[in-house]
């Protein structure tokens, strides 16, 4: 049966017949015009999906999950503000309709029926997705929400505190607002909200402003499998760092005065709240859900009796607010609404071709004001003792400290967070002295969650920062990797380019370590960031390159809000020789502050058409090593240093290998799945035939003496090159 319709019928039937739920009086304390209020856009929400079923089974409405029992978020929109940011579970759509009312001029209806019907016109996604959100209710779209949205709501009440302190030029949220995050009672088990609430827990415990309202909305039933009784309490009541608060989200008035004290605790105390609404779920989890070959009849039955508009039309008349006519009446005026907007709904255009789909992956430029850069005297005090050094060759890892401290004067907005980057300076003394010459509040030790450290950024990015986070090693990003797919990549594209998340996430990786090593710090695999849309992949070899590019990265993230990777091989953090111990030809001085290497532009060194040998990062220092000696042998070649990976730079590459006779490829990562395969494909499809590759094998790495063996050594390239040229081995 279309449970849709029996939970219609009998909402009709149960409220002309006065035959309504139990439950406990009204609040005297909710105005009858708020409770009018309330229903309206519980009416209005339930009306929706209804709606939205009839477009699926027309053909002209596509998937979509409903919001039918849980009404009575919309209680919680009215007890926060619209300067209050909302992370929004997708059965959320009352919320987003109540908020609606607190500002003018506001179609909800329209703006949602748009969203199931795909339409481009749709005013958050532009048709790309079926979500809930709004930039003018200051509601994020959120795409899944099985619980990846914490940690960057999490991260968005950290900011608010912080810009209070450190006031970014581009700050968003008021000084005294709060972050509203709603997730469902099976996604609070997911280790990804463990994790978040965890890290929310911990900031408050230290007195950190934390102002985050949890709201759990416990209906029981993850898809199929049921949540155990008493379970979301019994794990989250007492935490430390956390208050818990209960209502019942049936009860229009006790979820509102509950909801009240809640936001209140968390606005006046600047710590989170954890708000556990009990709800029902009508019609199953989704369009396609079939409820009934999984739950028992008689569960099914029983939640459909506690329908939340039934006990909102019981409460209303108790409390004298509306009739029981009056409150169908707007019903079915709600109805009616939805009906004669899905009409002209339908027929709004649609997204069509791949270009079309693809226009939101790049956001929009920014106008961001030109900096001057700091002042000398700004400069020698933060740079101090160091400023003598910078007139000596160094290594990358100082490079890299040096650039990230020339920036954090330049742009107040940076903030550098991570695992061990401030005291320590990291594992790599890569961010050594910036904490001391710039605080904890611009250089944030973090817990030891990666989830949390993306997440951060993630937040700390909607509120007008400009995140510098750090993955402590390449092979800890898989811990964290969705929160860079599934959030910061994807915000752009879900909301039509309305909202961004502009970082530079720096990660140390690769191959190459002696001393310290195994796969878990040895990591030469980049295929899980190659193939995410929209994202800036950068390599560098060598400390000046670093620096310059580490300059554009934070350029395209600041103006372009752009999502960019830097990727930093450890083994070429300290590396000082080139050819020979003690030749120092891998140091080199600080460039000046006003030079970059632009997204896209390669490497070259060498002028010679025998021979090109492509490649980045530990590669490309291989590489040139090998031609030092096949130059001695007669090769004419040039060794082009990629230093960009995605997106691939193939203009620039074809042009840098136009007129040799033939392409050597050098890939530190493994054979399958590296860049390599691209390169190939590229040289390939441009008619050059005289192609070979050395790679990585398909195999981990070992820790001790082994350590490179299954990765590129210069003799593997020397025999890849004389064996393409055709000369003796």
């Amino acid at each position: 049966m279309d449970r849709a319709a029996v939970v219609h019928e009998q909402f009709l039937a149960r409220v002309a017949a006065r035959d309504f739920p139990e439950g406990p009086p009204p609040r005297k304390d909710v105005a009858p015009e708020t409770m009018v209020a309330l229903y309206h856009a519980q009416c209005l929400s339930r009306q929706l999906d209804r709606t939205s079923r009839a477009m699926q089974k027309a053909g002209q409405g596509y998937y979509t999950i409903g919001s039918s029992g849980h009404e009575g978020m919309a209680a919680v929109a009215q007890a926060l503000r619209p300067t209050d940011m909302a992370f929004l579970h997708y059965r959320d759509a009352a919320f987003q309709i109540m908020r609606a009312g607190q500002l003018p001029g506001q179609t909800p209806a329209w703006d949602i029926l748009l969203s199931f019907a795909a339409s481009s016109e749709d005013p958050i996604s532009g048709g790309r997705h079926k979500v809930l959100g709004s930039k003018v209710l200051n509601i994020p779209p959120q795409t899944s929400t099985i619980a990846s949205h914490l940690p960057k709501a999490v991260g968005a009440a950290y900011s608010i505190g912080l810009a209070r302190r450190l006031q970014p030029p581009r700050a968003e949220l008021p000084a005294d607002s709060i972050v509203m995050c709603s997730f469902g009672d099976a996604s609070a088990n997911h280790s990804t909200a463990q994790g978040a609430i965890n890290a929310a827990c911990w900031s408050s415990y230290q007195s950190a402003p934390m102002p985050i309202l949890l709201v759990c909305e416990d209906n029981g039933i993850g898809i199929s499998t049921p949540t155990p009784q008493g379970w979301i309490a019994a794990n989250f009541a007492h935490r430390p760092g956390l208050v818990y608060f209960a209502c019942n989200g049936l009860d229009m008035t006790e979820t509102l005065a509950v909801s009240q004290a809640a936001s209140e605790y968390v606005r006046r105390h600047r710590k989170p709240a954890f708000l556990h609404i009990r709800t029902v779920r009508l019609y199953g989890h989704a369009g396609s859900d079939v409820e009934a070959t999984y739950r028992a009849p008689q569960a099914i039955a029983m939640d459909e009796a506690n329908d939340p508009l039934l006990h909102s039309v019981r409460l209303m008349t108790e409390r004298g607010a509306c009739t029981p006519e009056e409150a169908l009446q707007i019903y079915h005026d709600c109805g009616a609404q939805c009906d004669r907007i899905a009409i002209e709904a339908v027929t709004r255009p649609r997204l069509r071709t791949a270009k079309e789909v693809a226009a939101s992956l790049i956001p929009p430029a920014r106008n961001t004001p030109l900096t001057n850069g700091p002042s000398d005297d700004a400069r020698a005090g933060a740079f101090g003792s160091d400023a003598r050094a910078m007139q000596e060759p160094q290594p990358m890892s100082r490079l890299i400290s040096w650039a990230l401290t020339d920036l954090m004067l330049a742009y107040p907005e940076i903030i550098v967070a991570g695992e061990d980057v401030g005291r320590k300076g990291g594992v790599y003394g890569a961010t050594q002295k910036l904490q001391a010459r710039f605080g904890p509040d611009r250089v944030i030790d973090t817990l030891l969650d990666e989830q949390s450290i993306m997440g951060l950024a993630i937040g700390l990015a909607h509120n007008g920062f400009l995140p510098v986070p750090e993955i402590q090693f390449l092979a800890y990003l898989h811990n964290a990797e969705d929160q860079l797919r599934g959030e910061a990549a994807t915000l752009s594209f879900f909301s039509n380019g309305q909202y961004t998340n502009p970082m530079v996430l720096r990660i140390a990786g690769l191959g190459y370590q002696k001393g310290f090593g195994g796969h878990f710090h040895n990591d030469n695999s980049l295929s899980v960031l190659r193939d995410i849309p929209g994202v800036i992949i950068a390599c560098p070899s060598n400390g000046a390159d670093a620096a310059m590019m580490l300059r554009e990265a934070v350029r395209l993230a600041r103006d372009a809000q752009r999502v960019v990777v830097f990727v930093e091989p450890i083994a070429l953090y300290p590396m000082r020789d080139l050819e020979k111990e003690g030749d120092k030809g891998w140091m080199h001085l600080y460039p000046s502050a006003d030079r970059r290497i632009a997204l896209g532009e390669v490497g070259i060194h060498g002028t010679g058409k025998d021979l090109a040998i492509v490649s980045y990062g530990n590669g490309y220092y291989l590489s040139r090593q090998a031609a030092a000696e096949l130059e001695a042998e007669g090769v004419a070649l040039r060794v082009i240093d990629m230093r960009w990976l995605a997106p691939q730079p193939d203009d620039a590459l074809l042009e840098a290998t136009d007129g040799c006779g033939a392409v050597l490829i050098v890939d530190e990562c493994r054979r399958t799945g590296s860049q390599s395969e691209a390169l190939m494909t590229l040289f390939a499809e441009a008619g050059r035939s005289h192609l070979s590759r050395v790679t990585a094998e398909d195999c981990f790495i070992a820790t001790g003496p082994a350590y490179a063996a299954t990765l590129p050594s210069k003799d593997g390239i020397l025999t890849a090159a004389r064996r393409l040229m055709g000369t003796k081995t």
